[in-house]
């Protein structure tokens, strides 16, 4: 906003006056001087501004003790942590955070290792300039790679189990984890010893083998003249006393002892062992930069990708810190909206006819105080505030008591829209609802500078005029005490032509003041709203709470009241307040707003007991919830009990069933043919005693069976073998007079069956397969019973079975493929697909129909459940 600007909002200003309002030529035009100071005070940006009296860095310093790197820690200090540029990137943000809440369900956040991840970025910033890294340079490199290929790993593990986890593996997506430079590091240096090994090179390993055999050499040649050997000068020699040393003609004498009487000689044979010493040692030491040199190289080449890791493992130290400050607080998810419009909710409701609707929110930086101190809940909370902004509102105005909350209001709205925008959760509670804001603008605090001769009124104009000049539709502006420090009467004409002004050109905007005619202005705009801080006539003290769609009352009167001023002069003020505002409108609005109070309070009252009751029908539910589930509980545990002997007795006939089996067919081989009926007699007995030993005659029986009771089967005769899982056989001979057993047919197979496990089908639908009885045991052990002496035997064992449970499709049509092929001609396959989701089963169905080698199959029934049985060509 220029000069002109201000000019022109002057005659507006008077315009919009009440009749109380100053005349034209009472009003007091800044002076140029003014204006121009008042246009360049403050050197730093009104964005900046807004960051300062927010106390932005100081919430972001909430973040610092969730740190694990040394790079969050830094970006948290500094308050250099992602903001959302636009509503897509602050969304990202908050389901980073939502991510980093459920990867911490699934493992603690230490356990992802980020801490052992190291800040590269000095040197990456040295290897780029030229110069040499150290080995420990190298290593931290490599220790860093390393590690954030670890983290992406346990990230992706995370994700598998919980796909909530997803955001986060994203945000390591595309990343370049140069694995080729941490391998060659690896393989050249042993980061534990820090030393460079052999391997590194070729030349290397070449000369560190001939500077060990010359060093052999050397001691060897050595402690042939003394066994102690010494090193002086790089070289090493041999002491002895200075009196002897004639011993050794030719000599070197290296150095002597601080008094002179040892002399530290290199004899005449090792001077050239010493020489070759010195000149390997420089070899090595030349092949061990040029390896630094080369691996600092790669360094430097990786720089883009190594910082790119680095930018990114700081944005995922940051989603952690937020979600551990989010449980620390116990924050909760905010919904962002991106227009000022009235939408329907996501859950369903019409919350959405408020542009802000946040319920029970405590300024964060007071909450942390209190978090954050040794004496815990010993200290008194915030008092949590409502927030509700009408979507038609686009200017809200707040007035009430001196020290009433309405700044504490305006500086935590600031703060949890720029907390939103940065991916954070609010200390609110239910389910908050915000615009997302451009620009958080606010005029809140005493900007005067007596350096550049300003006011407080002139460094709340300047600051205000900025604030106009970069706002956009949608920014959130916060104006405490919008126009004071000057006549009220030019307070409230300018401040009534800057909110006019700005209505249609914000997002939305807050204002505090004590003036009553911007109160006023709702009666005719329906772009403005009215808050009030609520004031206790009782105890003559704030209580904090917004009364949103009310006024609130300044109370100064009887504030002064309270603190004992004379009654002389509170006895004057109030006759001046009865002539500056005229037909007792201060009484009038005193005892509507006391009536409001008292209804307000009858309402509180209601729903307090309307409170009361629904816990109470609440506990009732969660007790009758409660015994359900114990109930279910017991039921479950009773059924696993009976399905577990179940389960214990078809394993034991199962077992007994194997062994009659294997026995049957042990004897198959070596009985004489004459003898066949005979072991097939005695091996029906025992299969009828096993039949009869797990199906008790003394089960009640169901009145369909009473009326089976003497019924008695005749040749021809379709019947029920219910002994062999309820199936449809023929009854080939009758039961004699003194016999309880019946022969029956089934498909090839003949049996001899009791006569009591026989029912004939039923009357009404014959087609049908009655349900299975109750007392059946599975007989899927039994497979394809013996057949008479005319037919193969057609049993199931261990070789003619293939189970393809638990096996991938490709895997299970591979091992079918093969068992077919592997089968000899006229010989059966039972394939056991078990039930599960039927997808093997009907895999198995479509490659038999159309296998050269199947004659037929038979598809699993009641008596074999899940096993399909091939007939091999």
């Amino acid at each position: 906003m220029n000069t002109l600007s201000l000019q022109l909002l002057i005659p507006t200003a008077i315009h919009l006056t009440s009749s109380r309002a100053a005349s034209p030529s009472s009003l007091r035009i800044p002076s140029p001087s003014i204006l121009r100071a008042t246009l360049s005070y403050g050197s730093q940006s009104v964005e900046n501004q807004t960051l300062e009296v927010l106390e932005w860095r100081a919430l972001c310093n909430q973040l610092s003790p969730f740190a694990s790197t040394s790079m969050g820690l830094s970006a948290t200090k500094t308050a250099d942590i992602p903001v959302g540029k636009s509503p897509e990137e602050s969304m990202t943000l908050l389901d980073e955070t939502a991510a980093a809440l459920a990867a911490m369900e699934v493992m603690e956040p230490r356990r992802f290792g980020l801490s052992e991840i190291l800040d590269l970025s000095e040197i990456v910033k040295r290897a780029v300039s030229g110069q040499l890294l150290t080995l420990r340079e190298l290593c931290a490199v490599r220790a860093t790679l390393t590690a954030a290929s670890s983290v992406f790993e346990k990230l992706q593990r995370a994700a598998n189990t919980d796909k909530r986890v997803t955001p986060l593996v994203e945000i390591l997506e595309g990343c370049d984890f140069n694995a080729t430079l941490e391998q060659k590091i690896g393989f050249c240096i042993d980061c534990n010893m820090s030393v460079i090994l052999d391997r590194a090179s070729e030349d290397l390993e070449i000369i560190r083998s001939e500077r060990r055999r010359n060093m052999k050499n050397l001691v060897s040649l050595l402690k042939k003249v003394s066994t102690r050997v010494f090193k002086r000068r790089s070289r090493l020699c041999v002491a002895i006393r200075a009196t002897h040393k004639s011993l050794l003609p030719g000599g070197v004498v290296l150095s002597y002892s601080r008094v002179g009487a040892t002399c530290f000689m290199e004899p005449k044979e090792a001077v050239e062992l010493n020489n070759m010493e010195v000149r390997h040692a420089d070899l090595e030491r030349a092949e061990e930069m040029a390896i630094l040199s080369i691996l600092t190289s790669e360094v430097s080449a990786a720089q883009r990708g190594i910082l790119h890791l680095l930018d990114r493992i700081v944005e995922l130290d940051v989603a952690f810190a937020r979600a551990s400050h989010a449980k620390w607080m116990n924050g909760v998810y905010p919904k962002l909206t991106s227009e000022h419009s009235t939408t329907l909710d996501m859950d369903g409701g019409d919350s959405a006819s408020l542009a802000v609707d946040i319920d029970s929110v405590q300024h964060p930086l007071l909450l942390g105080s209190v978090l954050g101190s040794s004496s815990g809940g010993g200290n008194l909370f915030p008092v949590p505030v409502d927030i509700k902004v009408e979507s038609r509102s686009k200017v809200v105005v707040i007035s009430g008591p001196n020290t009433g909350g309405k700044t504490a209001l305006l500086k935590t709205l600031g703060l949890i829209s720029l907390m939103s925008k940065s991916g954070m959760y609010l200390p609110a509670k239910n389910r908050p609802r915000l615009p997302w804001f451009d620009l958080v603008l606010a005029d809140i605090g005493d900007p005067q500078s007596l350096e550049q001769s300003l006011s407080t009124f002139s460094g709340h104009i300047s600051r205000i005029c900025q604030i106009l000049n970069i706002a956009s539709e949608n920014s959130l502006v916060l104006l405490d005490e919008i126009c004071s420090g000057t006549d009220p009467s030019e307070g409230v004409a300018l401040a009534t032509s800057i909110l006019k002004y700005i209505k249609n050109r914000v997002n939305v905007a807050v204002v505090s003041t004590h003036y009553g005619d911007l109160s006023r202005l709702k009666d005719n705009e329906t772009q403005f709203q009215n808050a009030g801080m609520e004031f206790s006539m009782e105890t003559l003290q704030p209580t904090f709470r917004v009364l949103w769609g009310s006024t609130g009352e300044s109370n100064a009167l009887r504030v002064a009241k309270s603190i004992g001023f004379d009654g002389r002069i509170l006895e004057h003020a109030h006759e001046w307040r009865e002539r500056l505002k005229p037909e007792q409108e201060v009484e009038r609005k005193g005892s509507l707003f006391q009536s409001l109070v008292e209804e307000r309070n009858k309402l509180n009252l209601q729903a307090t007991k309307a409170a009361a009751l629904h816990g109470d029908l609440m506990n009732l539910y969660r007790e009758l919830e409660q015994e359900s589930r114990d109930l279910e509980k017991r039921e479950k545990a009773l059924f696993m009990k009976e399905t577990q002997k179940v389960q214990e007795d078809l394993s034991s006939a199962k077992s007994k069933m194997q062994k009659l089996v294997a026995e049957f067919e042990s004897q198959l081989e070596t009985v004489p043919a004459d003898q066949y009926n005979s072991l097939i007699l005695k091996t029906e007995e025992a299969v009828a005693d096993i039949i009869e030993a797990y199906c008790p005659k003394d089960l009640v029986l169901t009145e369909e069976e009473e009326g089976y009771r003497d019924y008695s089967p005749q040749a021809g005769e379709k019947v029920i073998v219910t002994g062999l899982g309820g199936k449809l056989g023929t009854v080939v001979e009758e039961p004699g007079d003194d016999d309880e057993t019946v022969l029956v047919q089934q498909g090839k197979m003949r049996v001899r069956i009791n006569r009591k496990d026989i029912k004939p089908l039923p009357r009404t639908k014959t087609s049908e397969t009655p349900n299975r009885s109750k007392r059946q045991v599975s007989m899927k052990e039994l497979g394809s019973v013996l057949q008479m002496q005319s037919e193969p035997v057609r049993i199931e064992t261990s070789k003619n079975t293939l189970d393809l449970r638990g096996m991938r499709v490709e895997e299970a049509m591979y091992q079918l493929d093969m068992a077919i092929s592997g089968r000899e001609s006229g010989s059966i396959l039972f394939i056991i697909h078990g039930m599960g989701t039927g997808v093997i089963k009907e895999l198995v169905l479509q490659r038999l129909s159309k296998h050269s080698r199947v004659s037929r199959y038979e598809q699993a029934n009641p008596m074999n459940h899940g096993c399909t049985v091939a007939y091999i060509k």
